[in-house]
């Protein structure tokens, strides 16, 4: 159960992970593609993704970026749960988080797990994606 905070909204503690493109991990170059979020209250899981072709140009040239998509695609349907080849069987959330934010070595990576406190999980999810990975405007 999510705790009270005033005038009556409630608070819900939450794990994100930010997802890097990380083309040459002997570089440790990296720019952020995606925000995977779990709020483990509110049984919600999802990640959200941009991928800046310019960005990720200039990072790596010859980078796939059809195939850095697909990765991205991938994390979003183990966060739904979506079966699939080469996908995970985990039944709960919190295993399937777990699977994700698992160190790897390609070319999408999990950055370090942080915390925070929401009102609405989806809301912080875009928030995220939006202070994290999309271009400031």
């Amino acid at each position: 159960m999510a705790a009270p905070r005033g005038r009556g909204l409630a608070v819900i503690a939450y794990q994100y992970v930010a997802l890097r493109l990380v083309p040459r991990v002997d570089r440790e170059e990296f720019v952020n593609v995606g925000v995977v979020l779990y709020a483990q209250e509110t049984d919600f899981l999802d990640a959200a993704w941009a991928l800046d072709e310019h960005r990720a140009r200039a990072l790596a040239p010859a980078c796939d970026l059809e195939g850095v998509r697909a990765m991205l695609e991938q994390v979003r349907a183990v966060c739904r749960g979506e079966p699939g080849r080469g996908r995970p069987s985990l039944d709960r959330l919190g295993q399937r988080f777990g699977w994700i934010i698992a160190p790897r070595s390609t070319v999408v990576q999990p950055g370090p797990v942080h915390g925070g406190l929401c009102a609405d999980p989806a809301s912080e999810l875009g928030r995220l994606l939006q202070r994290l990975v999309l271009p400031p405007t």
